[in-house]
C-alpha cells in the first residue's frame, strides 16, 4: 500500500491549504513509510494514514477514508458521479430533513440530519419544510446529529431566518490567499420566511460538525439564535475528496472559514454553546425557553403555550 500513501502525500504537498503544515504532515507520512508502520489491509491502512495526518494539527477534514463499497472511476473535473450519489443519498434521508414539526405551544421544531445536502439538490425540500414553520411563534433547529454540509445551503436556510436586508455570513479563504470568497443571506426565498423577530434556539453535540457547525456559528454571531447543547467537535475547513485506491479515498482542506464578525472560525475549538447542557436535555432546554418566550409574547397561542409549559415542568408533557 506504499503508492497509496505516496498518493496522499503528493496530494497534501499541493493542495493542502496551509503549505507549512502540508510540508511537515508529508514529513509525517515519509516516515510512517520507512518506519513500516502501515498496515496492508484497508481498513486499518485507513486508520493509521488518519492518525497520522492529523498528529501535526488536529485537522479533523484530513483523512483517508476507507469505503466498503469500491468508489465510482472519475474524470478529474467530472462530478457527474459524486453528484449522483450525492442525489441518491439526499433521496434515503428525505433531503436532509429528519423530522419538521409544530410543538404545543405554536413552537417550530426542524430536525436537520445527516447533512446539509447542497441547495441546488434539495432546496425544495427546504422551502416546503420553512414554509411548514413560517406562522409557529418560535423555533427549535435541531443539528445534535448534522455531521456536515454545504455552505451554500448555510445561506440558503438562514435567508428563511432572516428578513429581506442582506447579512454576510462566513465565507471561505482557499490556500494562502487572503483573499474571502464572501457569502450573504439572499435577498429572495421561494416559500415564506420565518423572519428574523421571533426567537430561534439552535440544538448541537459534541457529534454536531463542519456544515452543522457553520449553521449554528453563523446564526450565533448574528445574534439569531441562542445555540444550547455541548460544544461541537471543531472542523472549520472545506475539503475535496480524491479517490486513491477503489476503496480508499483522501479528503484534503483547501479553504478555511471566515467569519466578517470574529475574523476567524470554529476550527479546533468548536462552537461554545450559548446555554451548556447535554445533548439530551438540550431539546426539553430550548422547549421550555421557547414556550416562556411564547407566552409573554401574549399572542393567540400564549395560552396553549403556558398550559405545555406547566405540563413540562409537571413531567407529564
Amino acid at each position: 500500500m506504499a503508492h497509496v500513501v505516496e498518493q496522499v502525500r503528493a496530494l497534501v504537498e499541493t493542495r493542502y491549504l496551509y503549505p507549512d503544515i502540508a510540508a511537515t504532515v508529508s514529513r509525517v507520512l515519509a516516515e510512517g513509510l520507512a518506519e513500516g508502520r502501515y498496515p496492508a489491509d484497508e481498513p486499518s491502512l485507513a486508520a493509521a494514514v488518519t492518525a497520522d495526518l492529523q498528529s501535526v494539527n488536529a485537522d479533523q477534514h484530513l483523512r483517508l477514508l476507507y469505503h466498503a463499497d469500491a468508489l465510482p472511476q472519475r474524470t478529474p473535473g467530472d462530478d457527474a458521479e459524486e453528484y449522483a450519489a450525492m442525489a441518491r443519498w439526499a433521496d434515503q434521508t428525505c433531503g436532509g430533513v429528519a423530522c419538521v414539526r409544530r410543538l404545543a405551544g405554536n413552537v417550530g421544531y426542524l430536525d436537520l440530519q445527516p447533512v446539509l445536502f447542497p441547495a441546488a439538490l434539495c432546496g425544495q425540500i427546504i422551502t416546503a419544510a420553512m414554509s411548514l414553520l413560517a406562522a409557529t411563534d418560535a423555533l427549535i433547529i435541531d443539528l445534535r446529529h448534522c455531521l456536515g454540509g454545504e455552505p451554500a445551503m448555510t445561506a440558503f436556510l438562514i435567508s428563511y431566518l432572516w428578513d429581506h436586508e442582506p447579512a454576510q455570513l462566513t465565507g471561505l479563504r482557499e490556500g494562502q490567499d487572503n483573499q474571502v470568497k464572501q457569502a450573504w443571506t439572499l435577498p429572495y426565498v421561494p416559500g415564506r420566511r420565518f423572519g428574523k423577530a421571533k426567537p430561534v434556539y439552535v440544538l448541537t453535540s459534541a457529534t454536531t460538525f463542519s456544515g452543522g457547525e457553520q449553521l449554528s456559528y453563523d446564526l450565533q454571531q448574528l445574534g439569531r439564535a441562542t445555540v444550547i447543547g455541548e460544544r461541537t467537535r471543531g472542523g472549520a475547513h472545506a475539503r475535496e475528496g480524491f479517490p486513491v485506491h477503489p476503496h480508499l479515498e483522501a479528503t484534503i482542506s483547501v479553504a478555511a472559514a471566515v467569519n466578517p464578525k470574529t475574523g476567524g472560525n470554529w476550527e479546533g475549538t468548536g462552537v461554545e454553546p450559548d446555554i451548556h447542557s447535554s445533548a439530551d436535555q438540550a431539546r426539553d432546554t430550548a422547549y421550555k425557553l421557547a414556550l416562556q418566550d411564547v407566552s409573554a409574547a401574549g399572542g393567540a397561542a400564549a395560552a396553549e403555550a403556558r398550559g405545555a409549559l406547566a405540563a413540562l415542568q409537571a413531567g407529564t408533557a
